[in-house]
């Protein structure tokens, strides 16, 4: 991680001086009721030279644990560096995040659209505001994501294998989990790839839920990633994980065969044999009953906890081939 001069940090038109707190506007749009839309990015900076970090959520609107996460990091203190810069944005995709929609309101995905343009979308100007005006202050990106579609993530973090330098800070966030998850067309994470900005991609948890135990483990895990930088507080300790990270190299999605009601019998992040029983598919009428069983052994990083099901549709991701 390279070292940034502690000079005057010029972002979004205002200035930051070293040991300065400051919460700054990324406005871009009002509403269509002429109400102006507040964006607030929060940056706090240390007298010490240092890495600036920056702690992103909310890119889809629906995705509410991610924001909850960044909203400790700041509630806490966490944010506070020791030395460097922090930068949070809890919330990208205000629009979403106000109308309980994953898009924006022109029906565009924001990690579809990167790295934008500046006459483009709205979804598109975002992009681009984000990409041009806060990205290239930045050494290190953390993005909190979660499953969508009544799909539950196990807490992980994801990054492409051929951007190697990410391995061990991934390794320093010790999520239960680490998926190698190749560059997506598009997204955020791909644009920051192509200019040499390093992401970490943080998956926990589903859409419209907020769940403890995964926003625990995105914010240990960031007070932990601040100590391996020596950017953490000296108010907090950073915890060590029950157990070992696991670094998966190749998953796949199990489907359902039947369409029908589901129901899962196996937690989310155990560890399972092949032809162990992971659930069931039923009819509502008490005729049918079939049995979902683990295709191979592996580990359970997604669940699908829709009460319904079509035939086709993903029940499981199970690990395949995992990192000695």
């Amino acid at each position: 991680m390279s070292e940034t001069k502690n000079d005057i940090l010029h972002i979004l038109g205002e200035d930051i001086h070293p040991g300065e707190s400051k919460e700054v506007n990324f406005d871009v749009a009002n509403l269509h009721t002429s109400t102006p839309v507040n964006v607030p990015v929060i940056i706090e900076r240390s007298k010490k030279p240092g890495p600036t970090v920056l702690f992103t959520a909310g890119i889809h609107g629906d995705e509410v644990n991610g924001v909850e996460i960044v909203r400790q990091l700041i509630a806490k203190g966490i944010n506070k560096p020791k030395r460097g810069t922090i930068i949070c944005m809890p919330v990208i995709n205000i629009f979403g995040f106000i109308n309980l929609k994953r898009e924006f309101p022109d029906g565009r995905d924001l990690n579809r659209v990167f790295p934008g343009t500046p006459n483009g979308s709205l979804a598109s100007r975002v992009a681009y505001k984000l990409i041009t005006e806060v990205v290239p202050h930045t050494d290190l990106i953390v993005d909190f994501h979660t499953g969508g579609s009544g799909r539950f993530n196990a807490p992980q973090i994801r990054f492409s294998k051929e951007n190697s330098k990410l391995y061990k800070l991934a390794e320093a966030f010790a999520p239960p989990f680490v998926l190698y998850s190749k560059n997506v067309s598009k997204s955020f994470r791909t644009s920051c790839y192509k200019l040499n900005k390093a992401l970490l991609l943080f998956e926990g948890g589903k859409s419209f839920h907020i769940d403890d135990k995964v926003t625990n483990s995105g914010v240990n895990g960031s007070k932990r990633l601040l100590n391996h930088l020596e950017m953490l507080s000296s108010k907090f300790k950073a915890s060590t994980p029950k157990n070992k990270c696991v670094f998966i190299d190749e998953s796949k999605w199990q489907r359902a065969k039947y369409s029908g009601m589901f129901k899962a019998s196996a937690p989310i992040g155990t560890h399972v044999e092949k032809h162990d029983v992971l659930g069931n598919i039923t009819d509502p009428y008490g005729k049918f009953n079939y049995f979902v069983k683990a295709p191979n052994t592996g580990y359970i990083i997604n669940v699908n906890e829709s009460p319904i099901v079509y035939q086709g549709d993903a029940l499981f991701h199970i690990s395949t081939k995992i990192e000695s």
